[in-house]
């Protein structure tokens, strides 16, 4: 694996090369850094782009190590706590009631009621876990309702289309027209998810980043670059999550 060196540290990395986008990338998680670079950029054009990157890789590769290494040293998902949703950090709230499961509520902020039962580590576990749970199925609900949206305004219809966990990338447009959107969406303001979809339903009608898919996208999204050039600025922070 090929490695950048910034005075005395070694930064391993991996490179992916991609036909389908315009701009290189690099993303930053714990324990992996990645390169995207273009199909047609030779070892030079990376290496002239890592150069470049140098002080910003070394920055947030320490920050993702203080990170990782202070994520369970206390309890996270207590009242007090602040969940990322929408492109805020809203409130939490955790109860504990007589009812039998946990339930969650969102009003300004989120409210988590835990059965009386739950406590200790449990209750961090069992918060974080059910948190998850609620924005995934926000998200599907988000998505849905924006590609129902653009197929009646638009005739643009999926084959399938649902959230998942991604690796990389916000989403994405198989042959098939089956579209996948990353639910860590849920995490940037709601035109952001918005934005992504219509991207991937643009596909359907051209495949390829191509000048003809960024015409027809401001046909469909006019106002498309602002939330764009938002996802590339927050991107980190949005692959980070709240929950690893």
């Amino acid at each position: 694996m090929p490695s950048l060196r910034v005075g005395h540290t070694d930064i391993p990395y991996e490179i992916r090369r991609s036909a389908t986008v315009s701009t290189r990338r690099i993303t930053v998680t714990p324990g992996r850094v990645e390169v995207l670079a273009l199909t047609a950029d030779d070892d030079a054009a990376v290496d002239d782009f890592l150069e470049r990157k140098r002080q910003w890789i070394f920055n947030t590769v320490r920050e993702m190590e203080q990170i990782t290494a202070n994520r369970h040293a206390v309890p996270r998902f207590i009242t007090g706590s602040k969940i990322p949703y929408r492109g805020r950090r809203a409130s939490l709230i955790v109860r504990h009631t007589d009812g039998e499961r946990v339930e969650i509520s969102y009003r300004n902020g989120f409210i988590v009621d835990l059965p009386a039962w739950v406590g200790g580590k449990d209750a961090d576990h069992l918060v974080a876990q059910e948190l998850k749970l609620w924005l995934k199925q926000k998200a599907r609900r988000d998505v849905v309702d924006t590609a129902g949206d653009y197929r009646k305004r638009f005739g643009l219809t999926p084959q399938s289309i649902r959230v998942a966990d991604f690796p990389n990338g916000w989403g994405s447009c198989g042959p098939r027209g089956n579209i996948l959107i990353n639910w860590h969406l849920i995490f940037a303001p709601k035109k952001v998810l918005q934005y992504v979809v219509a991207h991937e339903l643009a596909h359907l009608r051209y495949r390829s980043h191509a000048p003809e898919f960024w015409t027809y996208l401001a046909s469909i999204l006019p106002d498309y670059l602002a939330t764009k050039d938002w996802l590339e600025n927050h991107q980190k922070g949005l692959d980070a999550g709240f929950l690893g």
